[in-house]
């Protein structure tokens, strides 16, 4: 009778228990519902659907906001890939920018903030003056351009004075050097802002890594890429990351303010002609399937990036 009691009295206690963990899941899985779904809702509706809705705009014959539109289906898409020089042409320029703009600047950003976290005399001097280009407006930046390449400007200036007449030119109204232009000047706007970055990564290194690397022989330059380098991959590849995605999109704003586009078109690129199509020509349709091969493009080049810098040990 008595085994008969507590058998019953384990089997109570294990329903009881049974019982406290389900409630306890379910109340947990609502708590992460009311934490969570505004969020969620959030993103929905500010992230998500102008994505989904891009993708829609883009199958649609659409020339201005208050005009009646059509279903188009692919037909951008075939105009936008085997019938538009302008659209050939933007991505020649926008692969050129990426193939000098990251080069140039993630590899002298990263030696500039790897000096600036040595933290030597008057780093915090150069920390500002590194930084200053990223607190000037990039209509700032376009007015200061257009006074360096003007026929009268600073760099014709300074060949005119050492008798190199020849090599002057209206560097933004040349075919052969108006988009070498803008990407110099995009340059110099970015590196300054991508060394204080690192900088940052960087300062969260233990010194007693370069001290011991030191004391073993190794030189200025081994510490900064055997040491520094590989310790902040990670982070150098959202940065490379977060450079792309600025030239795809965000280096149009350079474009229209020096350029617009010209000469002709060669300074276009996908992110200008993006904007040219929605806002200048109204071809809203049109505008949308480049901004989905933009897209698209994109997402590539950020799986291939994180790929390339994926750090697989841990410190």
């Amino acid at each position: 009778m008595l085994k008969e009691t507590m058998l019953r009295g384990s089997a109570s206690g294990k329903r009881t228990t049974r019982t406290y963990y389900q409630k306890r899941r379910i109340r947990d899985r609502w708590s992460f519902v009311y934490l969570t779904g505004p969020a969620f809702l959030w993103f929905m509706g500010l992230m998500v659907w102008p994505i989904v809705n891009m993708f829609y705009v883009s199958t649609l014959r659409w020339r201005g906001i208050i005009r009646p539109r059509s279903f188009a289906g692919l037909d951008n898409y075939v105009r936008l890939l085997t019938d538009d020089p302008r659209f050939l042409q933007a991505l020649a320029n926008t692969g050129k920018h990426l193939l000098i703009g990251i080069p140039t600047v993630m590899p002298l950003a990263f030696m500039l903030g790897f000096f600036l976290s040595q933290r030597r005399a008057g780093y915090r001097t150069l920390r500002i003056i590194f930084f200053a280009p990223a607190m000037i407006s990039v209509a700032g930046i376009a007015l200061m351009f257009t006074g360096i390449y003007m026929p009268d400007g600073i760099i014709n200036s300074l060949l005119r004075s050492v008798g190199l007449d020849a090599l002057t030119r209206i560097w933004l109204g040349d075919a052969q050097t108006a988009m070498w232009a803008v990407i110099a000047a995009d340059v110099w706007g970015s590196i300054g802002y991508q060394s204080v970055l690192f900088f940052a990564a960087l300062s969260g290194v233990p010194r007693e890594l370069y001290d011991a690397a030191r004391i073993d022989g190794a030189g200025y330059w081994t510490v900064m890429w055997r040491i520094a380098f590989p310790l902040v991959l990670d982070f150098f590849g959202v940065a490379v990351m977060l450079r792309t995605l600025w030239i795809l999109l965000g280096s149009a704003q350079i474009v229209l303010l020096l350029t617009q586009g010209g000469p002709g078109s060669h300074t276009f690129t996908l992110g200008y002609y993006l904007y040219s199509e929605a806002f200048l020509s109204q071809r809203l349709g049109y505008s949308q399937a480049i901004a989905v091969f933009t897209f698209f493009t994109g997402l590539l080049l950020v799986v291939f990036i994180r790929r390339a810098t994926r750090r697989d040990y841990q410190l």
